[in-house]
């Protein structure tokens, strides 16, 4: 039975070798490069309270986009893990407190935008800009659900939160600065995959 944890949609899929044994190694080993590149994308950032601006968002995106919904959840989720484990993989560290932290929202949130957007290019949006775009703002759209969730839920401990008006104050720190930025990102990530869809898919 052939191993399929990616599909032909994908730019993963169009590079994957032909034996089982050998597709299982390149995918394990693609989970962890991609898992280097999350941690590359975080400490490149600007060091805001409480949620600080990274890339994050943006290489989220084109690794799921490239590697379909399976691998892309399989690479934020053992991301997540070597976090949680303490390495310092995310913008200023790791570690379990880390992720009970202001941006555990945004961090659980990956897996939910990574799946949207893998779904998407599993289903052949990977040859299509405006639908991988489309994709890849409905994922951005339901990161900022998660992450603005988080933040509600801890706004009574939160200094930087108006608590008479605990909604708005949230929305404005930690959701609002990163609308624009973030849809660029969606942007240069969807030109990104899909040009590279468009050197490489002759190839299948």
């Amino acid at each position: 039975m052939a191993v399929t944890l990616t599909t032909p949609n994908t730019l993963l899929g169009v590079f994957q070798p032909k034996g089982n044994i050998a597709r299982l190694a390149s995918n394990a080993a693609i989970v962890v490069l991609g898992t280097m590149l999350l941690t590359a994308s975080a400490k490149i950032n600007v060091p805001v309270w409480p949620i600080p601006v990274t890339m994050q968002t943006f290489a989220v995106a084109a690794l799921a986009a490239a590697f379909g919904m399976r691998i892309g959840l399989a690479t934020v989720a053992l991301y997540l893990l070597e976090g949680a484990m303490g390495l310092p993989v995310f913008a200023t560290g790791g570690g379990l407190v880390y992720l009970v932290g202001p941006t555990s929202g945004f961090l659980l949130g990956f897996l939910a935008m990574a799946a949207i957007i893998g779904a998407a290019a599993d289903r052949g949006a990977s040859g299509r800009p405006l639908a991988l775009f489309g994709a890849m703002l409905a994922g951005t759209a339901v990161l900022y659900v998660f992450g603005f969730a988080w933040l509600v839920a801890m706004a009574g401990q939160a200094a930087w939160v108006d608590q008479s008006n605990v909604l708005v104050s949230a929305f404005a720190k930690a959701v609002q600065p990163f609308i624009v930025w973030d849809a660029l990102k969606m942007g240069l990530a969807a030109l990104t995959v899909t040009g590279a869809w468009g050197l490489f898919a002759a190839r299948r």
